[in-house]
Protein backbone atom coordinates (compact mmCIF):
# COMPACT_ATOMS: atom_id res chain seq x y z
CA UNK A 1 0.00 0.00 0.00
CA UNK A 2 1.77 3.34 -1.19
CA UNK A 3 2.36 5.55 2.05
CA UNK A 4 0.16 8.60 0.75
CA UNK A 5 -3.19 5.70 0.58
CA UNK A 6 -2.20 4.24 4.21
CA UNK A 7 -1.49 7.98 5.77
CA UNK A 8 -4.56 9.13 4.51
CA UNK A 9 -7.55 10.60 7.01
CA UNK A 10 -11.18 10.78 6.24
CA UNK A 11 -13.12 13.98 7.84
CA UNK A 12 -16.42 12.81 9.29
CA UNK A 13 -17.55 16.87 8.65
CA UNK A 14 -16.95 18.39 12.50
CA UNK A 15 -13.56 18.94 12.78
CA UNK A 16 -12.50 14.65 12.99
CA UNK A 17 -11.13 12.60 11.29
CA UNK A 18 -11.08 8.52 11.29
CA UNK A 19 -7.45 6.76 10.22
CA UNK A 20 -6.41 3.67 10.14
CA UNK A 21 -2.70 2.17 11.87
CA UNK A 22 -1.67 -0.65 9.77
CA UNK A 23 0.55 -3.06 10.80
CA UNK A 24 3.27 -2.47 8.45
CA UNK A 25 4.06 0.83 9.57
CA UNK A 26 5.40 -0.11 12.74
CA UNK A 27 8.62 -0.40 14.66
CA UNK A 28 8.10 -3.73 16.94
CA UNK A 29 4.21 -3.77 17.70
CA UNK A 30 4.12 -0.03 17.58
CA UNK A 31 2.70 1.75 14.99
CA UNK A 32 5.53 4.48 14.04
CA UNK A 33 5.84 7.80 15.37
CA UNK A 34 6.84 9.50 12.48
CA UNK A 35 3.46 7.76 10.57
CA UNK A 36 1.63 9.01 13.08
CA UNK A 37 2.45 12.81 13.03
CA UNK A 38 2.03 12.72 9.33
CA UNK A 39 -1.44 11.37 9.87
CA UNK A 40 -2.08 13.93 12.70
CA UNK A 41 -0.52 16.75 10.16
CA UNK A 42 -2.50 15.73 6.99
CA UNK A 43 -5.75 16.19 9.54
CA UNK A 44 -4.52 19.63 10.69
CA UNK A 45 -3.94 20.81 6.92
CA UNK A 46 -7.07 19.49 6.35
CA UNK A 47 -9.45 21.52 9.10
CA UNK A 48 -6.97 25.11 8.01
CA UNK A 49 -8.55 24.40 4.42
CA UNK A 50 -11.92 24.58 5.55
CA UNK A 51 -11.51 27.55 8.00
CA UNK A 52 -9.44 29.16 5.23
CA UNK A 53 -11.39 28.20 1.82
CA UNK A 54 -9.31 30.45 -0.50
CA UNK A 55 -6.06 29.04 0.64
CA UNK A 56 -4.53 26.52 -1.90
CA UNK A 57 -1.23 24.45 -1.95
CA UNK A 58 -1.83 24.27 2.15
CA UNK A 59 1.31 21.95 4.09
CA UNK A 60 2.49 21.47 6.98
CA UNK A 61 4.92 24.21 8.29
CA UNK A 62 5.71 22.66 12.03
CA UNK A 63 4.64 20.40 13.96
CA UNK A 64 5.07 20.00 17.58
CA UNK A 65 4.06 16.48 19.34
CA UNK A 66 3.86 15.22 22.72
CA UNK A 67 3.40 11.43 22.64
CA UNK A 68 1.37 10.68 25.11
CA UNK A 69 1.22 6.47 25.12
CA UNK A 70 1.81 4.49 22.17
CA UNK A 71 -1.48 3.20 20.34
CA UNK A 72 -2.16 -0.05 18.86
CA UNK A 73 -2.61 -1.06 15.27
CA UNK A 74 -6.08 -0.74 14.38
CA UNK A 75 -8.52 2.37 13.70
CA UNK A 76 -7.81 5.94 15.68
CA UNK A 77 -9.89 9.09 15.88
CA UNK A 78 -8.17 12.54 15.24
CA UNK A 79 -9.99 15.46 17.01
CA UNK A 80 -8.72 19.04 15.44
CA UNK A 81 -9.19 22.29 16.67
CA UNK A 82 -8.74 25.63 14.61
CA UNK A 83 -6.74 28.44 16.84
CA UNK A 84 -6.02 30.82 14.30
CA UNK A 85 -6.70 31.09 10.77
CA UNK A 86 -4.63 33.44 8.81
CA UNK A 87 -3.33 34.58 5.19
CA UNK A 88 0.35 33.27 5.83
CA UNK A 89 -0.03 31.16 8.98
CA UNK A 90 -3.00 29.01 10.50
CA UNK A 91 -2.53 27.28 13.69
CA UNK A 92 -4.30 24.44 14.62
CA UNK A 93 -3.86 21.54 17.67
CA UNK A 94 -4.98 17.84 16.84
CA UNK A 95 -5.03 14.77 18.90
CA UNK A 96 -4.84 11.41 18.23
CA UNK A 97 -6.83 9.28 20.35
CA UNK A 98 -7.48 5.60 20.32
CA UNK A 99 -10.49 3.71 22.32
CA UNK A 100 -10.99 7.09 24.15
CA UNK A 101 -7.79 7.52 25.15
CA UNK A 102 -5.20 10.55 24.19
CA UNK A 103 -1.94 9.30 22.49
CA UNK A 104 -0.56 11.82 20.55
CA UNK A 105 -1.23 15.69 21.25
CA UNK A 106 0.62 18.07 18.17
CA UNK A 107 0.53 21.56 17.35
CA UNK A 108 0.24 22.10 13.73
CA UNK A 109 1.58 25.36 11.72
CA UNK A 110 -0.20 25.58 8.70
CA UNK A 111 0.82 27.57 5.24
CA UNK A 112 2.44 27.77 1.81
CA UNK A 113 5.73 26.26 1.77
CA UNK A 114 8.43 28.46 -0.60
CA UNK A 115 9.30 28.09 -3.86
CA UNK A 116 12.29 30.28 -3.96
CA UNK A 117 15.85 28.76 -3.87
CA UNK A 118 17.44 29.91 -0.36
CA UNK A 119 19.64 32.69 0.19
CA UNK A 120 21.71 30.63 2.54
CA UNK A 121 22.41 27.02 3.85
CA UNK A 122 24.48 25.03 5.74
CA UNK A 123 23.83 21.57 5.20
CA UNK A 124 25.11 18.09 5.39
CA UNK A 125 27.63 17.13 2.82
CA UNK A 126 26.07 14.34 1.07
CA UNK A 127 25.84 12.12 -2.00
CA UNK A 128 22.37 12.32 -3.98
CA UNK A 129 22.25 8.46 -3.91
CA UNK A 130 23.29 5.89 -1.29
CA UNK A 131 26.56 4.55 -2.15
CA UNK A 132 26.63 0.98 -3.19
CA UNK A 133 27.53 -1.04 0.16
CA UNK A 134 24.55 0.90 1.50
CA UNK A 135 22.52 -1.55 3.88
CA UNK A 136 19.30 -2.36 2.61
CA UNK A 137 16.58 -2.10 5.84
CA UNK A 138 14.08 -4.51 3.49
CA UNK A 139 17.25 -7.31 4.02
CA UNK A 140 16.17 -7.11 7.58
CA UNK A 141 13.11 -9.19 6.87
CA UNK A 142 9.37 -8.75 6.78
CA UNK A 143 9.17 -10.41 10.24
CA UNK A 144 12.13 -8.31 11.58
CA UNK A 145 11.37 -5.25 14.34
CA UNK A 146 12.10 -2.56 11.87
CA UNK A 147 9.50 -3.21 9.63
CA UNK A 148 9.22 0.15 7.69
CA UNK A 149 12.35 -1.03 5.15
CA UNK A 150 9.39 -3.17 3.68
CA UNK A 151 7.08 -0.57 2.45
CA UNK A 152 9.15 2.32 1.97
CA UNK A 153 13.21 2.05 0.51
CA UNK A 154 15.41 2.93 3.02
CA UNK A 155 19.29 2.45 3.53
CA UNK A 156 21.82 2.52 5.79
CA UNK A 157 25.60 4.18 5.21
CA UNK A 158 28.05 1.35 6.95
CA UNK A 159 30.64 4.12 7.74
CA UNK A 160 29.59 5.32 11.27
CA UNK A 161 27.49 2.59 11.91
CA UNK A 162 29.42 0.58 14.09
CA UNK A 163 26.23 -1.07 15.53
CA UNK A 164 26.05 -3.20 12.39
CA UNK A 165 29.45 -4.95 13.30
CA UNK A 166 28.99 -5.18 17.03
CA UNK A 167 31.43 -2.07 17.61
CA UNK A 168 30.79 0.14 20.27
CA UNK A 169 32.02 3.66 20.96
CA UNK A 170 31.53 5.28 17.43
CA UNK A 171 30.24 8.65 17.21
CA UNK A 172 26.42 8.93 17.56
CA UNK A 173 25.98 10.14 13.98
CA UNK A 174 23.98 7.89 11.21
CA UNK A 175 23.75 8.74 7.11
CA UNK A 176 20.52 7.30 5.96
CA UNK A 177 18.80 7.76 2.71
CA UNK A 178 15.01 6.89 2.37
CA UNK A 179 11.69 7.12 -0.47
CA UNK A 180 8.26 5.80 -0.56
CA UNK A 181 7.96 3.11 -2.75
CA UNK A 182 5.99 3.84 -6.12
CA UNK A 183 5.40 7.68 -5.66
CA UNK A 184 7.51 10.59 -5.11
CA UNK A 185 8.21 11.86 -1.35
CA UNK A 186 5.55 14.82 -0.38
CA UNK A 187 6.14 17.06 2.74
CA UNK A 188 4.27 13.96 4.89
CA UNK A 189 7.03 11.75 4.15
CA UNK A 190 9.41 13.81 4.65
CA UNK A 191 7.67 14.84 8.15
CA UNK A 192 7.92 10.97 8.66
CA UNK A 193 11.59 10.45 7.13
CA UNK A 194 12.87 13.33 10.24
CA UNK A 195 11.87 9.88 12.36
CA UNK A 196 12.82 7.13 10.53
CA UNK A 197 16.35 6.02 11.60
CA UNK A 198 16.73 3.15 14.32
CA UNK A 199 17.77 5.31 17.48
CA UNK A 200 21.26 6.73 17.06
CA UNK A 201 22.02 5.01 20.97
CA UNK A 202 22.84 1.77 18.88
CA UNK A 203 26.29 2.94 18.28
CA UNK A 204 26.26 2.76 22.59
CA UNK A 205 25.12 -0.51 22.30
CA UNK A 206 21.26 0.25 23.96
CA UNK A 207 18.90 -1.67 21.90
CA UNK A 208 15.91 -2.09 22.42
CA UNK A 209 12.52 0.32 22.06
CA UNK A 210 13.22 3.96 22.16
CA UNK A 211 9.88 5.99 22.99
CA UNK A 212 10.09 9.35 22.04
CA UNK A 213 8.52 11.78 24.47
CA UNK A 214 8.49 15.13 22.83
CA UNK A 215 9.57 16.08 18.46
CA UNK A 216 9.47 19.29 16.51
CA UNK A 217 9.66 19.25 13.27
CA UNK A 218 10.53 22.04 10.55
CA UNK A 219 8.90 21.55 6.98
CA UNK A 220 10.89 24.21 4.32
CA UNK A 221 10.26 22.68 1.28
CA UNK A 222 8.83 20.17 -1.22
CA UNK A 223 10.62 17.53 -1.66
CA UNK A 224 12.03 16.86 -5.52
CA UNK A 225 11.51 13.45 -6.76
CA UNK A 226 14.26 10.54 -5.67
CA UNK A 227 15.69 9.80 -2.30
CA UNK A 228 15.86 11.81 0.50
CA UNK A 229 19.13 11.99 2.64
CA UNK A 230 19.19 11.86 6.39
CA UNK A 231 22.20 12.91 9.03
CA UNK A 232 21.00 11.83 12.33
CA UNK A 233 22.83 13.04 15.05
CA UNK A 234 22.84 13.56 19.13
CA UNK A 235 24.09 16.07 21.34
CA UNK A 236 24.43 14.19 24.94
CA UNK A 237 22.93 11.00 26.22
CA UNK A 238 21.81 11.66 29.80
CA UNK A 239 20.82 8.33 31.92
CA UNK A 240 18.03 7.06 29.76
CA UNK A 241 16.88 10.55 28.14
CA UNK A 242 18.90 11.35 24.86
CA UNK A 243 17.93 13.98 21.59
CA UNK A 244 18.20 13.33 18.36
CA UNK A 245 18.56 15.57 15.30
CA UNK A 246 17.46 14.78 11.63
CA UNK A 247 18.09 16.92 8.80
CA UNK A 248 16.26 16.13 5.62
CA UNK A 249 17.24 16.53 2.24
CA UNK A 250 16.05 15.97 -1.32
CA UNK A 251 17.58 14.85 -4.37
CA UNK A 252 18.71 18.52 -5.26
CA UNK A 253 20.20 19.37 -2.06
CA UNK A 254 17.49 21.66 -0.93
CA UNK A 255 16.50 21.25 3.12
CA UNK A 256 12.95 19.75 3.13
CA UNK A 257 13.00 19.10 6.90
CA UNK A 258 14.40 19.26 10.25
CA UNK A 259 13.61 17.76 13.35
CA UNK A 260 14.55 17.22 16.91
CA UNK A 261 13.09 14.74 19.56
CA UNK A 262 13.16 14.26 22.59
CA UNK A 263 13.39 10.06 23.79
CA UNK A 264 14.39 7.68 26.30
CA UNK A 265 16.78 4.72 25.73
CA UNK A 266 17.22 1.38 27.14
CA UNK A 267 19.60 2.10 30.27
CA UNK A 268 23.09 1.15 29.47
Amino acid sequence: MPFSVASAVRPLGDGTFTAALPAEWTVGPKPHGGFLLALVARAAVHAAGVAVPAAEALAPLAVSAQFLRAPEVGPVLIRTDVRKAGRTATVVTAVLEQRGRGCVEASVTVGRLPAERPEYTDLPDMPAAPPANAVDLASLGPGGVYKLGGVCDVRLDQEGAGFLNGRTGDPLVLRLWAKPHGERPDPYFALLAGDISMPVTFNLGRFGWSPTVQLTALLRAEPAPGWLRLRVSCSAVHGQWFDEDAVVVDSTGRLVCQARQLALTPAG
